[in-house]
């Protein structure tokens, strides 16, 4: 939980870019951040939103790490080629963002990673905002071993068919029935995407499938509640969502 360190406990951690096995054997760049120590230690798989494989990303792995978590995020859009998080996310949206085959195999890899580690407990969670809680979503329900998932407002989970594109060819929800693994959702009752009617049918359906699910929804907030660099940041439904993304972890990692 937020600031509910010992004064004179050791802290210390290392992050750095590695590499990775990516789509079609591809070598991809990862961000890696881990706790200093013999551990064991349980890994998280934080999946980048739209904005793209950003300074934000960064921040939020470090913040895990400095909770006891080996935190990993993959540059899913390494097929657009290299510059500023700003350029690169530009050109993923004008060739129509990545493929969704693609970013779970890019997925898999990182788990990969994780879990061939000396110090990995054999735990691990994933979580993503924004484009990254569809593409959690997507993991919970087609990637072996999870044991948490947790999506920050992730639209497109809930998609009509006429917004299905080449890179994006299934509606997520359909893939419910193969959650297996319990589900932690953040949404603002503000949000557009997805709408608070979009959660109620994401809700709708893991109710009537019996799966393992907890959503948090809050007044007062949008898209995007976490990013304090953005007009979109709502302090107070941060900090409380946070805590309860702390808490979920600890109860199915630790």
């Amino acid at each position: 939980m937020w600031n509910s360190f010992q004064t004179d406990a050791y802290e210390g951690m290392i992050a750095e870019t590695v590499g990775i096995t990516g789509h079609g054997g591809k070598p991809i760049h990862a961000y890696y951040s881990r706790p200093i120590g013999d551990g064991p230690f349980p890994g998280i798989l934080l999946i980048h939103h739209m904005p793209g494989w950003d300074e934000f990303t960064r921040e939020m792995c470090r913040r895990f790490t400095a909770h006891g978590y080996s935190v990993i995020s993959p540059n899913l859009y390494e097929d657009f080629g290299h510059g500023t998080p700003a350029e690169i996310a530009s050109r993923a949206r004008e060739q129509g963002g990545m493929v969704d085959a693609n970013v779970m195999d890019d997925c898999g890899g990182a788990l990969n990673f994780l879990r061939n580690q000396t110090n990995a407990s054999g735990k691990v969670g994933v979580i993503g905002m924004c484009s990254g809680g569809r593409h959690t979503f997507l993991a919970a329900c087609t990637l072996p071993g999870i044991d948490a998932a947790v999506d920050c407002w992730g639209g497109g989970v809930v998609c009509p068919p006429e917004q299905l594109t080449p890179q994006r060819p299934v509606q997520p929800l359909d893939y419910a029935e193969k959650l297996d693994c319990p589900l932690l959702g953040i949404f603002g009752n503000d949000d557009r995407s997805p709408t608070p009617a979009d959660v109620n049918t994401l809700e709708a359906r893991l109710k009537a499938l019996g799966k393992d699910y907890e959503f948090h929804r809050y007044d007062g907030a949008g898209h995007g509640i976490w990013y304090y660099h953005t007009p979109m940041y709502r302090q107070e439904q941060a900090m409380d969502s946070q805590e309860k993304v702390f808490a979920f972890f600890e109860k199915h990692l630790k």
